[in-house]
C-alpha cells in the first residue's frame, strides 16, 4: 500500500454504519474517495469530496446499474502489481487503487421478503461488488480490503501511526473478505437449490453449501485433550443455545454445549412450566408443574444421583426462589433458561463457576432446520426431528383405551422420549418422569433399567405409563413394564410381532396406543 498523497479508496457499502467518519478520516490522510450510488450521495450530504465511478472511468452506468464497476480502470487499478504492472497501467491510463471498502447486501434479506420471486432474487444478486472484493483480497500485498465496519478503527489507527496498513493486517482482512464473498455465494446457491430442490419437496441438492462463524472457543472437546470451538449459522433462529448469552460461569466445554442444547430443546417444547435435567446426552429427570420450583423438585427426584453435575433447563424466566433451591440442593454444571431475573442472577453469583445461559424465548417452529452429524469423515444431513404428535396420529390397539389421566401422561412421556438416546424407555406419571432407560442395545434392558432407577429412588410405578421411541420387537418389553406396575403404553407400532405385543398388553390389562411415528435419537 502506497503512502503518497495520490492514494485512492473505492468505497461502496450496503452496511453504512460508521462509513462517513471513516471516509472523512481517510480524506484527512490524503486519500481520494471514489464511490457509487447511495454511498456517494451520503458522502456529499456530509461534505466529503467524492468522485463517482462513472466520472472516474469515463463510462456511464448502463443496463439499469448492472454494469458500473466492471471496468479496466477499476479492476486494473485494484489488481495492478506494484513494481511490475506500472508500464501497462500508464499506457492504459489506469491509476492504482489502494483500498477497497465494499460489503454486500445480505442476500437473505432479499429472499426473506414474502413478495420475492425467483426473478426478483436474481436481479438482486451483486456481481460487481464480489468481483472488487475478490480482486482486492487477491492483491492484498498492495491493497487493503475492508468488508466489515468493525475493522475501520484498526485500519485508521495503522494509517495514523505508520502511514499505511501492515502486510499482516492486509492479509487478515483479505482472509475475512474471501469469507464474506464465500458466504454470499453460499446464500445464493442454497436459495437457488431450494427453488428446485428442498424447497419444492424434493431431495437435498447435490451441493450443500454450509458457512458458519465461530461463536466461541470452548474449554475443551469431549475430553480435555481435544480442542473444540462452537460454530453457528450467521443468522441462527431466536431462542437457541447457539445464540445464548452466557451470564456467568467458567468457559463452556463441548459436552456442556451438547447437553445444554438437548435440555433446552426438550424444556422449550412444554407449554406449562417445565424443568429438564440432562446428564451425558440423556434426560435423567423431566417434570412440569404449577411453577418452576415445583417442576425442578419433581425432575430432580426422578434420579438425584444422575442429576449431580447435570445440565438444568427451564422454559420460563428463572426466578430467585428456584435459583436458590438449585444451588442449595445440588452441584450443576449449567443452567439454561430463556431469561434470568435480577434477583436470581444475584443468587446465582454465589456460585461463580456455575455457567448460566439465557437463550431468549423459543420461536414458533417453522420449516424444519437441518440437523448435521459428523460420521466417517463426512457429514450426515437430515431435517431436525420436530414432528409433533396430534390426536389424529393416535390409534388405540388394545381392548382397554387409556383414560384421561393416562392420555395426559402418555403425551408427556412421548415428548420426553424424543430426547432420550435409543433404545429409549420413559416411565412417567402426573407430569413427571419416574424412570428413564437410554442407549441400550436391547429395548427390554432399557425397560428394566428404567424400572431399576425408579426402585432405587422408591418411586412407585403403579399406574404409571411407558413411552418407547420405537416399536417393541418382542412382548418381553411389555411383560417387564407390566411387572413394574405400568398401566398404559405409547409406542410407534410397526413390528412383525405387533399382534403378539398387543396380546401381551391385553393379558396384563394395559391400554396401548400406536403413534405410527418413530423417534430414534443416535
Amino acid at each position: 500500500m502506497t503512502t503518497d498523497a495520490a492514494r485512492r479508496a473505492l468505497i461502496s457499502v450496503s452496511e453504512k454504519t460508521g462509513v462517513v467518519p471513516f471516509a472523512r478520516e481517510l480524506s484527512a490522510h490524503g486519500f481520494s474517495i471514489i464511490s457509487t450510488g447511495g454511498t456517494a450521495e451520503l458522502f456529499r450530504e456530509n461534505g466529503i469530496d467524492v468522485t463517482d465511478v462513472a466520472e472516474y472511468t469515463g463510462f456511464p452506468e448502463i443496463m439499469g446499474g448492472r454494469v458500473k464497476t466492471l471496468h479496466p480502470r477499476i479492476h486494473g487499478g485494484i489488481l495492478g502489481r506494484r513494481g511490475i504492472d506500472e508500464a501497462v497501467m500508464a499506457e492504459n491510463t489506469i491509476e492504482p487503487i489502494d483500498m477497497v471498502v465494499v460489503n454486500l447486501y445480505p442476500f437473505e434479506k432479499t429472499v426473506a421478503d414474502p413478495g420475492c420471486d425467483l426473478q426478483y432474487a436474481l436481479e438482486n444478486i451483486d456481481v460487481g461488488g464480489p468481483a472488487m472484493v475478490r480482486a482486492a483480497a487477491k492483491n492484498h500485498a498492495s491493497v487493503t480490503v475492508v468488508v466489515d465496519p468493525a475493522d475501520y478503527a484498526r485500519v485508521l489507527q495503522e494509517i495514523a501511526t505508520d502511514g499505511a496498513t501492515s502486510l499482516q493486517t492486509r492479509y487478515t482482512l483479505a482472509t475475512k473478505a474471501f469469507a464474506h464473498t464465500s458466504r454470499y455465494d453460499a446464500m445464493i446457491s442454497n436459495y437457488l437449490s431450494g427453488e428446485t430442490g428442498v424447497g419444492s419437496g424434493e431431495t437435498f441438492p447435490n451441493l450443500y453449501s454450509l458457512l458458519l462463524h465461530k461463536q466461541r472457543d470452548l474449554r475443551y472437546g469431549e475430553n480435555p485433550h481435544q480442542r473444540a470451538a462452537f460454530f453457528a449459522e450467521f443468522a441462527p433462529g431466536h431462542g437457541l443455545v447457539c445464540g445464548a448469552e452466557q451470564l456467568q460461569g467458567k468457559g463452556l466445554s463441548f459436552n456442556n454445549i451438547a447437553d445444554a442444547a438437548t435440555a433446552w430443546e426438550c424444556a422449550a417444547g412444554f407449554e406449562v412450566p417445565a424443568c429438564v435435567i440432562v446428564k451425558h446426552a440423556n434426560p435423567c429427570g423431566v417434570a412440569v408443574g404449577d411453577n418452576l420450583i415445583a417442576a425442578y423438585e419433581a425432575a430432580f427426584a426422578c434420579d438425584p444421583t444422575s442429576a449431580y453435575g447435570g445440565i438444568i433447563a427451564f422454559n420460563r424466566e428463572l426466578d430467585e426462589a428456584t435459583a436458590k433451591r438449585v444451588i442449595e440442593n445440588q452441584f450443576a454444571e449449567v443452567i439454561v433458561a430463556p431469561t434470568v431475573d435480577a434477583a436470581a442472577r444475584e443468587a446465582l453469583a454465589a456460585k461463580p463457576a456455575l455457567r448460566v445461559l439465557a437463550c431468549g424465548t423459543r420461536a414458533a417452529p417453522g420449516t424444519p432446520e437441518p440437523d448435521f452429524r459428523s460420521a466417517g469423515g463426512g457429514i450426515l444431513v437430515q431435517d431436525a426431528d420436530t414432528r409433533e404428535l396430534t390426536g389424529d396420529d393416535l390409534r388405540v390397539v388394545t381392548g382397554r383405551p387409556p383414560d384421561d389421566r393416562e392420555k395426559t401422561d402418555l403425551a408427556f412421556a412421548w415428548r420426553v422420549a424424543r430426547f432420550v438416546k435409543s433404545n429409549a424407555i420413559v416411565y412417567a406419571k402426573d407430569g413427571r418422569t419416574l424412570g428413564i432407560g437410554a442407549g441400550q442395545s436391547s429395548r427390554v434392558w432399557s425397560a428394566r433399567i428404567a424400572a431399576l432407577k425408579a426402585a432405587e429412588e422408591n418411586l412407585d410405578l403403579a399406574g404409571a405409563v411407558m413411552a418407547s421411541d420405537a416399536f417393541f420387537p418382542f412382548r418381553d418389553g411389555i411383560d417387564t413394564a407390566a411387572e413394574a406396575g405400568i398401566s398404559a403404553v405409547i409406542q410407534p407400532g410397526g413390528s412383525k410381532r405387533d399382534e403378539e405385543v398387543i396380546q401381551a398388553a391385553d393379558e396384563h390389562g394395559l391400554a396401548m396406543v400406536f403413534t405410527g411415528i418413530r423417534h430414534f435419537r443416535h
